[in-house]
């Protein structure tokens, strides 16, 4: 995979150079992400959540403070760099997931790798059972938030409607993006504890709940930009995107209204954000509906997406060399990063030439 990305960041420069002297065009590129911040807590216990289940609260209390340190700067770390080879900057949208509350993201944009970019952010708190969020941040000279709303996903133990199975709400966030509007959806959806098969009916809850937020924007405006994104907890091919949200990996098959995905294709060629048993799956992933993929580039388009994986997020040694580097080994810190791998898109649009 290392090897890829380096082909393809070649592969890219040398088009948009050419493109550039061809058409005598510069390119506005603007990098969309996703990341799973994998258990980013604060030090302190809250009596109204379940955050002592934290590999961080599960630690000596005279040593947290010290590892929540070195936990955000490695995240500031990461997101400082994604993109930065072609956008020449951090990205200007970026979704997480696994975040406690509104100040563990406040200590991350404001940590000195993520300060000079002006980063703000968007974070409804969940009923989720472990007390973890989802929140979109932003750099506020790029993107002005108009509305955010967070949709429940409501699942139940068994037949019995009185017993919910609390989980993350669908985040969404509308605003416009260098001034064309744009809508994000960021996601996290039920895990697979129990097995794939056993706990399937959460995440194709979830996906009812995102395509009726896509068909509620749809109503209004046919040719949304809407672009959804998450830790999916499934791949491309389960039911949950691929049928519910049918979701498309062929561009020329996406029609009005309808989401492409490009990270079916990703994975076939063999490319991972997640492993697990020595088995690689893509469950993070940013999808995407057909007006981005039209060829009038006076507005943002899709041009490219990866997976973001520079060697010192791959483990360094032993059985799980180049793996995730995940910050957690039981309650123990690591000194690794996350347990996925973050997933971008850029967006290009044409600048006249002054």
């Amino acid at each position: 995979m290392k090897i890829n990305n380096c082909i393809f960041l070649c592969v890219l420069t040398c088009f948009l150079s050419t493109t550039i002297q061809a058409q005598n065009k510069d390119y506005s590129i603007a990098t969309v992400a996703f990341y799973n911040l994998e258990n980013l807590f604060d030090v302190e216990n809250d009596p109204t959540k379940l955050d002592e289940r934290s590999p961080i609260m599960e630690m000596d209390s005279a040593i947290r403070p010290e590892v929540y340190k070195k936990k955000i700067k490695n995240m500031a770390k990461v997101i400082a760099e994604i993109g930065t080879d072609i956008a020449k900057m951090p990205p200007a949208i970026l979704g997480v997931c696994e975040i406690e509350n509104d100040d563990v993201l406040i200590d991350l944009i404001t940590h000195p790798r993520l300060l000079p970019y002006n980063y703000d952010y968007i974070h409804h708190e969940s009923p989720d059972e472990r007390s973890i969020d989802t929140g979109l941040l932003y750099q506020s000279s790029m993107f002005k938030p108009t509305n955010s709303i967070a949709h429940p996903v409501k699942i139940y133990y068994g037949e019995d409607k009185t017993k919910r199975n609390h989980t993350r709400d669908v985040l969404v966030v509308s605003g416009e993006l260098k001034g064309e509007e744009f809508h994000f959806i960021v996601n996290h959806w039920p895990s697979r504890g129990g097995g794939q098969k056993k706990s399937e009916p959460g995440r194709v809850e979830a996906a009812k709940v995102v395509k009726k937020a896509i068909d509620s924007i749809h109503i209004k405006d046919p040719y949304a930009k809407i672009m959804v994104m998450g830790d999916f907890n499934d791949g491309p091919y389960n039911k949950s995107i691929a049928k519910v949200l049918g979701a498309k990996f062929n561009k020329e098959e996406v029609g009005l209204k309808e989401i492409y995905n490009p990270y079916e294709n990703i994975r076939r060629k063999g490319g991972g954000t997640i492993a697990y048993r020595g088995s690689w799956d893509v469950f993070d992933q940013i999808f995407f509906t057909n007006p981005l993929l039209e060829d009038d580039f006076s507005e943002f388009r899709y041009y490219k997406s990866g997976i973001f994986s520079p060697p010192f997020l791959q483990n360094p040694k032993g059985r799980w060399k180049g793996y995730p580097f995940r910050s957690w080994s039981g309650s123990n810190f690591s000194g690794g990063y996350s347990d996925h791998f973050p997933v971008f898109v850029y967006l290009i649009r044409e600048v006249d030439k002054q």
